[in-house]
């Protein structure tokens, strides 16, 4: 098979990606072991087309668009004829992008279109409380009905976005997975015990400021605990920082104690993760987030949101504790009682071995590998 990813969130060198782009690569690098072609377009982050060649994955990023308005639809023609010149080497079997990627391609193609449901604009407007944007609400209802297949990261994304698109679409379910041999368990001698960790964009939905609202409770109990903080930073529809609003909240009595570190390349993410003993993640909605899997793949005792796809990724109290992201009391009972008790080091080791079965990286692909077989067939 030959596919063709659509992102502008593949991991390049200076630049992190975001969860899409981990997905992205992760498969990518997966299907071409096994013998598959995959090319990746997106847009780049600078005025100029670029390509690069990473572990057999073709990645070609198009210049940003220089239209004052319109860019999305100057994108996606560019796009179009950048899939049809690939083409022209290797015939292309499937095209697989997100919920709005395919609203201005034609309905008919020579290859099929797949969407492959990380949350679209319609999930998490309505599921955070929000009013969707009618013309970001056209284009994605417009997208869904030009696809051929489509794949949901977890059971609620794909439920939930038939609710709120008032559409009825035949999705199968395929969770994330992660690499578990660069997620493997960590040295125990490495951590730096009563440590937390937040992994994520540092945003609102995140739930990091519930976080840094409960870390002075936490800290009532345990004197020594210290919070890490690792991501970019996201600006408000104002321009200004979500960084500088969240400090604000952090008294100078924990000034000390909370480590806002900023983006780090992912491939880092597993050392930090090593270092810590509880992984915080308190987000207000998700879809199958790639952090959690990642710190249950390594063993971590993990702290993390009861809502959404919560429980689809975490069974409670035995692979790790869900508590209510919008309130920092509950957030701090948890992560209390995951650091002092004496055996919570037997829930890393079960989320560990969950992880091992549910998310299987052979299962996984395998179930990717299926769908697009009986897509194209």
């Amino acid at each position: 098979m030959h596919i063709v990813y659509l992102t502008s969130e593949y991991p390049k060198t200076g630049l992190n990606g975001g969860g899409i782009g981990s997905v992205v690569a992760f498969l990518g690098r997966q299907l071409v072991k096994r013998g598959h072609s995959i090319s990746v377009v997106g847009i780049n982050n600078m005025p100029e087309d670029s390509f690069e060649n990473d572990n057999g994955v073709q990645v070609y990023r198009l210049a940003r668009s220089t239209w004052k308005i319109g860019k999305f639809y100057d994108h996606t023609k560019r796009t179009l004829r950048k899939i049809n010149k690939i083409a022209e080497s290797e015939k292309v079997d499937i095209v697989e992008g997100s919920e709005l990627n395919f609203a201005f391609f034609p309905k008919r193609t020579s290859y099929k279109k797949i969407i492959r449901l990380h949350g679209g604009h319609h999930f998490f407007a309505i599921e955070l409380d929000k009013k969707p944007s009618l013309w970001k609400g056209f284009q994605e209802k417009k997208s869904f009905k030009k696809a051929d297949g489509y794949i949901a990261v977890s059971d609620y994304v794909g439920s939930q976005t038939q609710k709120h698109l008032n559409l009825i679409f035949p999705y199968q379910t395929i969770h994330n997975s992660v690499d578990t041999e660069i997620f493997s368990p960590s040295d125990t001698s490495l951590v730096e015990r009563n440590t937390l960790l937040f992994v994520g964009t540092v945003c609102e939905k995140k739930g990091v400021r519930q976080l840094v609202q409960a870390f002075p409770l936490i800290r009532k109990q345990i004197p020594s605990v210290k919070l890490k903080i690792v991501g970019r930073d996201w600006k408000k529809p104002d321009g200004s920082s979500y960084i500088s609003y969240l400090k604000l909240f952090i008294s100078p009595a924990d000034e000390d104690a909370i480590i806002i570190v900023g983006p780090v390349p992912h491939a880092h993410i597993s050392k930090l993760m090593e270092q810590t003993d509880v992984c915080v993640f308190p987000s207000h909605m998700e879809s199958m987030p790639i952090a959690w899997l990642e710190a249950l793949a390594m063993g971590k005792k993990v702290v993390a949101s009861n809502i959404g796809p919560g429980k689809e990724a975490i069974i409670q109290n035995q692979t790790g504790i869900l508590v209510n992201p919008f309130k920092p009391n509950e957030i701090a009972n948890g992560a209390i009682k995951i650091l002092k008790d004496e055996n919570a080091d037997a829930i890393g080791i079960a989320a560990r071995k969950d992880v091992s079965i549910r998310f299987n990286v052979e299962k996984i692909i395998g179930e990717n590998i299926s769908y697009y077989m009986d897509i194209i067939y």
